[in-house]
């Protein structure tokens, strides 16, 4: 009988931990012997799963008297793979040939990729319910990851962070940027927010629309008929917005990219200079590509087209086949990016909503805010870039707006690689040369640009 007694009181005791001690066993994760990477999945909530992959910089030295720098890069899409393109096409340690990057980011910065929002690259839903539907909601979701991850060191805790993105990443940093400050004011995420800066991102999606035309029109890529199509579509999407029909705008933004191809002769939208399928980056379609007439945006979410082998050069080959190897912890029925196409239909009603609006209050927060763009992008070209800038509310606007650029140059040459201007908290950088895709385009001048960013004097090995 006593002992009949003893059990209980033990299950009682047992079931009352079980939910204090869940959220320290939630967290699945691994990390290399040399402790140089470490990566998991976040139930972010109850089966929707984020995955995190973070890489200490070899470059930074222990007995630096300056805390590391953590870049947070965010990826676009809809639905584009952080942990994919950004980590193994862009600032990661290795190329998609697994061989070593020269440019790579880690020069400057410990680097965290998130596959964000819940459904892309190995991130996965277990209901598709649960993919989010708003910026909004993938920066809360955003919050609680960085909740579980930086709350539980308290060396990250010590380090400033960083978060930049890229193409529509702009729009989940902005709003991940004001989440994450009001968990900061809370006393809920043990983080330092460095600052935010802003690579050739959909912040504005109806100054992009209006750019398009008159850019192409102005480079001879389309001719007048051309310019009337286009900026009556961009005009029909200006109405849509202000009526608040922001899935309506979504497909007149498809039909105004259909009539923008039809009268280019296909022209690539992440480098007005080349045809469609002449940028190797914009190529990372495999399973959508049946949708890149309606979808061009999210052309690039899934791999790079190529043959299957891994090490190929192949990107979906590549992530599901050697990097999930390596791994370990991505369940056996999760394609990395095979729910990338939910992720986008999920998010069309928040598509074309504007975020300059979170771009002020960061300012006037003191945040700083860099924002930089590719001199030959179309889709996020620098002309709809600067009109947005432009239309800051921000007190210092007229200040920035009125000052002279800086030029920009690279490995002790004299050619021009770029412009830059900066007052109290708002940096600007125009990057020569560079499509979408800048620090593949231009890797010096993006490497240059992130140890401004970061503060960061890091000397190369």
């Amino acid at each position: 009988m006593e002992n009949s007694r003893i059990v209980g009181f033990l299950l009682v005791i047992f079931l009352f931990l079980v939910p204090l001690f869940h959220g320290a066993l939630t967290p699945k994760a691994a990390r290399t012997e040399d402790g140089s990477e470490a990566w998991g999945y976040v139930e972010v909530r109850p089966k929707a799963h984020m995955f995190w992959w973070y890489y200490r910089s070899p470059y930074i030295t222990q007995d630096s008297d300056k805390p590391r720098p953590i870049i947070l890069w965010l990826q676009g899409g809809p639905g584009a793979s952080g942990v994919g393109i950004g980590n193994f096409e862009e600032i990661g340690p290795l190329d998609n040939y697994l061989k070593p990057r020269n440019s790579t980011w880690l020069r400057h910065a410990d680097l965290l990729f998130v596959d964000n929002p819940v459904g892309t690259g190995y991130s996965f839903v277990e209901d598709r319910k649960l993919l989010v539907k708003t910026d909004d909601e993938a920066a809360t979701d955003l919050t609680t990851l960085l909740i579980e991850v930086f709350n539980r060191n308290e060396s990250l805790q010590k380090s400033p962070l960083y978060i930049v993105a890229e193409s529509y990443g702009g729009k989940y940093a902005v709003t991940l940027g004001l989440s994450a400050l009001k968990a900061i004011e809370a006393g809920k995420l043990k983080l330092k927010l460095g600052g935010i800066a802003l690579g050739d991102t959909w912040i504005s999606p109806e100054d992009f629309v209006f750019s398009w035309g008159p850019l192409l029109k102005d480079v001879s890529r389309i001719d007048r008929n051309g310019l009337k199509k286009s900026n009556s579509l961009a005009e029909q999407i200006k109405q849509q917005l202000s009526a608040g029909k922001f899935v309506e705008a979504t497909e007149s933004w498809r039909e105004l990219e259909n009539v923008i191809s039809a009268s280019s002769n296909s022209v690539d939208f992440y480098n007005f200079l080349l045809d469609a399928g002449m940028d190797p980056v914009s190529l990372t379609d495999s399973e959508l590509s049946q949708q890149i007439a309606l979808r061009r945006y999210s052309s690039y979410v899934n791999s790079l087209r190529g043959s299957t082998a891994d090490g190929d050069g192949d990107l979906n080959s590549l992530m599901n086949g050697a990097i999930k190897k390596k791994l370990k912890i991505i369940p056996n029925n999760v394609q990395w990016g095979g729910q990338a196409g939910l992720v986008f239909t999920a998010l069309e009603g928040d598509f074309m909503r504007p975020r300059i609006n979170e771009v002020d209050e960061l300012l006037a927060k003191g945040v700083n805010i860099t924002v930089y763009n590719g001199q030959v992008d179309l889709i996020c070209s620098t002309k709809g870039t600067e009109a947005w800038v432009e239309r800051l509310k921000w007190d210092g606007i007229q200040t920035f707006l009125s000052m002279d650029r800086t030029p920009l140059y690279c490995n002790g040459e004299k050619t021009t690689k770029g412009f830059t201007k900066s007052y109290k908290n708002l940096h600007f950088y125009w990057i020569l040369g560079a499509g979408h895709f800048v620090p593949v385009d231009q890797p010096c001048v993006a490497l240059n640009m992130v140890g401004s960013i970061t503060q960061s004097t890091v000397a190369s090995k």
